[in-house]
């Protein structure tokens, strides 16, 4: 699983920089995200609601956020 490490970055840098990573994964294939801002779960819900990836999981370690993304099929 790639983990993409957007830690500092506030919106929209992490669902910008976290699409262009989807685009190297092959369909079916997860990445993690790392992010640290706190609107990053709300903005990830609605980049998959709006480009079809399925959130896996929003994982809150005291506002630092893991959040897994899988490629849409």
């Amino acid at each position: 699983m790639k983990t993409l490490d957007l830690r500092g970055l506030i919106c929209p840098l992490p669902v910008l920089r976290a699409n262009k990573a989807m685009r190297e994964l092959a369909a079916g294939d997860q990445m993690r995200v790392l992010a640290d801002d706190a609107a990053a779960p709300a903005d990830f819900r609605a980049y998959c609601e709006t480009t079809g990836h399925r959130l896996v999981e929003v994982v809150d370690n005291d506002n630092a956020f893991a959040i897994v993304i899988a490629r849409k099929e």
